[in-house]
Formats: C-alpha cells, sequence, structure tokens
C-alpha cells in the first residue's frame, strides 16, 4: 500500500513527491458509503497487518491487539486473524460485546474466531508490539472505562504501538487529544489523511503515518499537506533563477513598515528573510522618528521613515513587525491597506485590525491580494475568541479568518494551517519546536514578501513560505543546532540555502 511519509520522532516527516491530500470526516464518510460493497475493513485490516509484522520482528513475544467496539475494532479483527494466521502469537483484548457490534465488524469478529482466535483480558507484560484499534475517526469525547484503561496500559509499556486509522482520544477533524490518549509510534491510516492526524496534537501522539487509500481514489481532498520536498520538486521559476538576463528590479521591490521605538528589531529580522529570500530590493520603513542609518550587518537593506516606503510604491508591502498600536501606527497601517500591490499583515497590524473595524473593512474591500499570518492570540482577537476557542478547531478558525478578511491565512502553531477565501487549506509538515521563539514570526513574515515580490500568487507564496520557515528549522535541527535554542537570525541562512538546493536539483 503506498506510504505517505518517514518520521524523526516526535514530528511527522512526510517524503513525498505529491502533496498529500487531506480529507475531512464529512467527505471520507461519503467515500465509504460510496464503496461499502468494497471490503473495506479488509483491505484496511490487511494493509495494517503488513506494517505490523515490520514492526514486531520476530515472533518471540506476542503482539497485542486492542479490539474496540465499533468498526476500528473490527479492522483490528481483521489484523488479528491475519497476524495469526502468519504464525505470530497473537493475544486479542476485546474492549466491548460481539452481539453489539455494527455489521461489518461482528463480520470480522466472526471470521477471526471461526479461524480459532480468542480474546482474553490478560495483558502481557513485554509485548513486541501493540496494535490499537479501540476507537476510531468518529470519536470526539474521552475514552472512558476499560478503553481508558488499556489506553493507559499501553502507553505505559515500552513496545511500539500501532494505531489504526487515528490513535485512541485523538479527534481525527481537530487534533485535539482527549486525556488519555494513545501516544502511537505509528499511524495506520485508511483512504486519506484526515486535519487532526498533523495539526495541534496530532503529531505528538501518531507517530510515523503510512496511507493506505484501499483502493478509494475519490474522496475529494480540500486540503493538502505541505511537505518542503514536494515544494522543492516544483520549485517556481523565479525561485530557481533560471533566465540570466535580469537585473535587481526583475525581483521586485519589498516595503516592510513597523518598528516602532524599542521594537526595531522585528524589522531588521523581516527584512533580513527577505533579502535572503530572493526580493530583489527591500526597503525599511520605521515609525520610530529616527530611523537608524543602516544595518550594519546586511548594509544591503534600506533604512528610511515608513512614510517614504509607502510614498515610493514598493511591489508588495508586509506591515506589522515592531508597529506598536498607538494613533501613528493605525494611520500607518491603513495608508499600506490602501496600496494596490500585495500585503502581507503580522503582528501589530494583526492585533490594530482586531480592534479597529474600520481596518478590517478597508481588508475586505482590497482588490490586490491579502494574507494575515496569526498566531493563535492574534486570531482569537480577530474572532472575538479565546486561544482555547481557536485551538479547539484550528482549521474552522483559519477558514472564519480567511472570509471574514477576504485574505489567504496562515494559523500558526504546529501543523500551521493555511486556509484560502475559496474555502480550500494546507497543512503544513515541516517545522517543530525549534521556532518557539521570539522573532521567528518575523522573518516568516519577511520571507513572505519576498516571495510576494517576486510575483508569486497568493496561494503560492504562502504555501512556499511557510513551508520553508519550518524547513530551515529542521534543517538547523539535523544539524545539531537546537531544537532547543535556535534563534530566528539563524532561520534565513538556512532557508537560503534550502531553496538554492532545490534551485539546484531542478536544473
Amino acid at each position: 500500500m503506498p506510504t505517505a511519509g518517514t518520521h524523526a520522532a516526535p514530528y511527522n516527516r512526510f517524503m513525498t513527491t505529491a502533496l498529500a491530500p487531506i480529507v475531512e470526516l464529512p467527505e471520507l464518510r461519503a467515500a465509504e458509503a460510496r464503496h461499502a460493497e468494497a471490503a473495506l475493513m479488509e483491505r484496511a485490516g490487511a494493509a495494517a497487518a503488513v506494517v505490523a509484522q515490520q514492526l514486531a520482528g520476530d515472533r518471540g513475544r506476542p503482539i497485542v491487539v486492542l479490539a474496540g467496539p465499533g468498526n476500528n475494532g473490527g479492522d483490528a479483527f481483521v489484523v488479528a486473524r491475519l497476524l495469526a494466521a502468519a504464525w505470530y502469537d497473537v493475544r486479542v483484548v476485546f474492549a466491548g460485546h460481539a452481539d453489539r457490534l455494527p455489521v461489518d465488524a461482528a463480520h470480522a469478529f466472526r471470521a477471526f474466531t471461526a479461524a480459532g482466535g480468542g480474546t482474553r483480558d490478560a495483558l502481557p507484560t513485554a509485548p513486541a508490539l501493540i496494535v490499537d484499534g479501540l476507537l476510531g475517526i468518529g470519536i470526539a469525547r474521552p475514552p472512558e472505562g476499560r478503553i481508558a484503561e488499556l489506553v493507559q496500559w499501553a502507553n505505559a509499556t515500552a513496545a511500539p504501538i500501532l494505531a489504526l486509522d487515528v490513535p485512541t482520544g485523538l479527534d481525527a477533524a481537530t487534533g485535539a487529544a482527549h486525556a488519555p490518549t494513545v501516544r502511537a509510534t505509528h499511524t495506520a491510516t485508511f483512504i486519506a489523511l484526515k486535519p487532526g492526524l498533523v495539526t495541534l496534537d496530532g503529531p505528538d501522539h501518531c507517530g510515523e503515518i503510512s496511507v493506505h487509500d484501499l483502493e478509494v481514489r475519490d474522496a475529494p481532498a480540500s486540503g493538502r499537506l505541505l511537505a518542503w520536498d514536494a515544494l522543492a520538486a516544483a520549485l517556481p521559476a523565479v525561485l530557481a533563477r533560471r533566465q540570466r538576463n535580469v537585473n535587481k528590479g526583475s525581483f521586485g521591490t519589498l516595503g516592510v513598515i513597523g518598528g516602532a521605538a524599542g521594537m526595531g528589531g522585528a524589522l531588521v529580522l523581516a527584512g533580513r528573510a527577505a533579502m535572503r529570500s530572493g526580493a530583489g530590493k527591500v526597503w525599511l520603513g520605521f515609525l520610530m522618528a529616527e530611523p537608524p542609518p543602516f544595518d550594519a550587518c546586511l548594509p544591503e537593506l534600506m533604512l528610511r521613515h515608513a512614510s517614504r516606503v509607502l510614498e515610493a510604491q514598493p511591489d508588495a508591502l508586509v506591515a506589522g513587525p515592531g508597529l506598536g498600536t498607538g494613533d501613528a501606527a493605525r494611520a500607518l497601517l491603513l495608508r499600506a491597506i490602501g496600496a494596490a500591490v500585495p500585503l502581507a499583515l503580522d503582528a501589530d497590524a494583526l492585533n490594530l485590525v482586531a480592534a479597529n473595524p474600520p481596518l478590517a473593512r478597508a481588508i475586505r474591500e482590497r482588490t490586490a491580494p491579502t494574507l494575515a499570518t496569526p498566531h493563535p492570540g492574534e486570531a482569537a482577537r480577530l474572532l472575538g475568541s479565546t486561544v482555547a476557542g481557536i485551538q479547539r478547531d484550528r482549521l474552522a478558525a483559519a477558514r472564519a479568518l480567511a472570509q471574514r478578511l477576504g485574505a489567504s491565512i496562515v494559523l500558526k502553531g504546529v501543523g500551521s494551517v493555511l486556509a484560502y477565501p475559496d474555502g480550500s487549506f494546507d497543512i503544513n509538515a515541516t517545522g517543530g519546536p525549534a521556532l518557539a521563539s521570539a522573532g521567528s514570526g518575523d522573518v516568516l513574515s519577511g520571507i513572505l514578501g519576498a516571495f510576494l515580490a517576486q510575483a508569486l500568487d497568493a496561494r503560492t507564496a504562502l504555501r512556499y513560505a511557510v513551508c520553508l520557515h519550518g524547513a530551515a528549522a529542521d534543517v538547523l535541527v539535523g544539524g545539531g543546532i537546537g531544537p532547543l535554542g535556535v534563534t530566528a537570525s539563524e532561520l534565513p541562512d538556512a532557508a537560503r540555502a534550502l531553496l538554492n538546493g532545490a534551485a539546484r536539483a531542478v536544473g
């Protein structure tokens, strides 16, 4: 069966030449209904049994299969039957009642018992593998009773855990982990990825994810998983620098405005990231009364007052890094919103929009592309919600923001969610805790602005900026720099190296 990725614990890493589809649960159930006669449970169990054999290794220790009361339990019975037929010592613990199983799961249970299988309550102390088939994708509440006890037992062992479709306790739609939730080392998910596997708590509970399509290929995917290797293989020509007859004007001028008194560093970080991401020229527009004369570390940046940057009409704008939220900042932001060029909003620009409804209306009325990069706190202010409310359903929150602002949005965090005005979305697979440091968001806004200045459309610019930003952190961690202590200043060089490596690879 096709595999979507490899894993570097504890975060998912998808190595693929295509962006894996992400299917939402209603569309997934509709696809299952269309293929109701296709023995999907048998196919799912067969696919997972292959993964289980790879994980279990030799046959010297038992495999424990945890089967629940629904169709996920039915998948587990198929796995158990096939592993037993391959001469593994399989021990099935059934947390349900045979006479209450759904039709397909009941059939799988009867096939298992007809082949000589039985269930038991005793649990071995050192299993070779645990297969989690307790609760499936339709569960949105915490495990209880015997199921909760089995989840806690599984998590307390040292054995690898293979979750079927989704780890028990994890909400497949949102990524919320209900206590207790299985911490799987591997997840064999069926038909397609689900949003909750790759955002919020999903990456900490799914381990290495393999996707098995079960020959169901008609489930409509409104989302895609962003992986750097896939994006790098399709690098836009302007980023690959294939054409030789060019000059700095060929790659656009980016204006970045912000830098109120005491917050100039945010603006400088964004500018440095933009220069290293290919912008032809970068103008930093400071709100402070006396901008610095130049950046000693990157003198190529042009530093001036923010008003002069707006008057000079750059090809794209970033507004927000270190901008502040006073009257002068609000007036400056309104001017930026009125500019007929692509505009990326970050940090204090988003806080100003949240506090000033006329700014939000002005953004909705823009004809040029608008992009925004909120973290959960900023998103909560924009939507009049709370951080907990935003995190409860990150995909819904990102979509709501995209609709409210008429903008392309990235809701930052593990499994950053990108949402677009047409309702489609992406979830990013790169990055991790190395990005949880001051200034990281400023670097992202600078990369994004550089791509907009180079005339990438909003969706492409956002996809590449978010994925590259995370991939740069991954490179640093892979080289022994981090995840602890990675600074925002270290990201632009790593991002530049990735871009140039991708350009070389595509010729």
